[in-house]
């Protein structure tokens, strides 16, 4: 019905806070790979939306969601964002996470062998 909204407000947090980092110029590992999370979040998000829109769910007309018209359906809407989509953001925002570690060990790995190449 509505889970793609969580995914898609995170996407929009997300992407805030890395373009205010960036113009600070921050040395994070975590705000440098932010643009990965921002990818993932907008792709899945765009792709459960047009999902939602080939089902009939979302409408281009007002209330744009058809659960938000019945009280009914809209408490089932609501449940279904704190369940669902609370549970996708969580997922795509933790396997963001492992990426950018096992990113940061590859490449801490790889600099001591370069550095012994080079030798």
């Amino acid at each position: 019905m509505a889970c793609f909204l969580v995914p898609t407000t995170e996407a929009i947090v997300t992407t805030v806070i890395k373009k205010v980092a960036d113009n600070k110029g921050s040395d994070n590992i975590f705000i440098k790979k932010m643009g990965w999370l921002n990818n993932m979040l907008w792709g899945g998000a765009a792709l459960l939306a047009f999902e939602h829109v080939w089902h009939g769910e979302v409408t281009p007309w007002f209330p744009f969601l058809t659960a938000a018209a019945d009280p009914t359906e809209a408490a089932e809407m609501l449940h279904e964002m704190m369940t669902s989509g609370v549970a996708m953001a969580v997922l795509v925002t933790l396997a963001w996470v492992v990426m950018v570690l096992v990113a940061q060990a590859i490449s801490k790995k790889k600099a001591p062998a370069q550095v012994k190449a080079k030798a």
